[in-house]
């Protein structure tokens, strides 16, 4: 009995180990690598962030200051949660767009775009486009560039902390596409959501079809520039 026990533990003890070296080789395999894509312009193009339109931008969730905008980056001071705040364009609502965003986040922290968000309830009545520091970590739910919680991006296309990085996301219906880095990571369809999924009581099929952009403020810090929408 206990010869046999030694064989089934040795035998274990082999299979974890070969476990362990596939796994590694894995890990060492190549992986996408992605550039910021550049500012979009022409006709149909609002710079957020340009002179006419910073003054748009407002603290949504109390008078707590939050934010400035210099320079054209809007840089989210990330110094205090709970409770989360959010950043919103409060000038216009946007339904179907086309958006061109850039941003740079600190180790560790966290953030978020949201779209169609409602101000008194941006997370269940609207949905967040994942920011997170994850470079190099295996794509998830809740990775960078994830629609939060719900879709798993087919890759991981975050650059190192301190980098820049860039979204082009377009939401048309119920239709969300999120381009990372020049990488398509997300094509779904909203539609097919009519069951609630991951954290979130209501089905995305049913969310509002127009709301305001906003960035999370999680305590995290986080630096946004090149905020340009088209409108579909």
């Amino acid at each position: 009995m206990k010869r046999r026990t030694f064989i089934l533990l040795t035998v274990i003890f082999i299979a974890a180990i070969g476990g362990f070296f596939v796994a590694l080789q894995v890990f060492k395999e190549p992986v996408p690598v992605g550039q910021p894509t550049p500012k979009p312009e022409g006709e149909g193009w609002i710079d957020l962030l340009d002179a006419n339109h910073a003054e748009g931008w407002e603290n949504v969730t109390n008078d707590k200051d939050i934010f400035e905008i210099k320079e054209g980056v809007l840089h989210i001071f990330g110094r205090m949660v709970p409770p989360l705040r959010y950043a919103g364009y409060t000038t216009e609502k946007f339904s179907d767009f086309q958006l061109h965003i850039e941003f740079k986040i600190e180790r560790h922290a966290n953030s978020g775009v949201f779209l169609r968000s409602q101000s008194h309830d941006p997370v269940h009545r609207g949905f967040e486009v994942q920011v997170l520091e994850d470079f190099g970590n295996a794509p998830n739910k809740n990775s960078c560039g994830a629609l939060y919680d719900v879709t798993t991006p087919m890759y991981n296309m975050s650059r190192p902390a301190g980098e820049w990085n860039s979204f082009d996301i377009t939401v048309k219906g119920k239709e969300v596409i999120v381009i990372m880095n020049g990488w398509m990571i997300v094509h779904t369809d909203l539609a097919k959501m009519t069951s609630p999924l991951g954290k979130f009581k209501t089905p995305f099929d049913e969310l509002p079809a127009e709301g305001l952009l906003m960035l999370q403020d999680h305590g995290g810090e986080v630096w946004y520039r090149n905020i340009v929408i088209k409108k579909l």
